[in-house]
């Protein structure tokens, strides 16, 4: 699903008109991004929670010519799932 299906089927099932289905999500994604770039998780209870990661500096290899390079600190995320949406899934 894309962010524009998304945003259809957010604006059909709230009754908002596609514009202020965008905007909503637009806020949701800015705030989560402001959260995670501060350090904080966002958890939302049932579906699961953005938690913030540092991956340190270090070397890797590039699979295709076996070259080493170096690689940069960099701050990223992982979605740990909910258990409501993990019965849903498995269901």
């Amino acid at each position: 699903m894309t962010k524009a299906e998304l945003v259809a089927e957010v604006a059909d099932k709230t009754g908002l008109n596609r514009a202020q289905a965008k905007a909503a999500m637009d806020a949701f994604i800015a705030s989560v991004s402001t959260s995670l770039k501060a350090g904080q998780e966002v958890r939302l209870v049932g579906f699961g929670s953005f938690v913030p990661i540092k991956r340190p500096a270090g070397t890797a290899r590039n699979p295709r010519t076996g070259e080493t390079v170096k690689r940069k600190a960099q701050q990223t995320c992982r979605f740990r799932v909910g258990d409501t949406l993990k019965e849903t899934l498995n269901s």
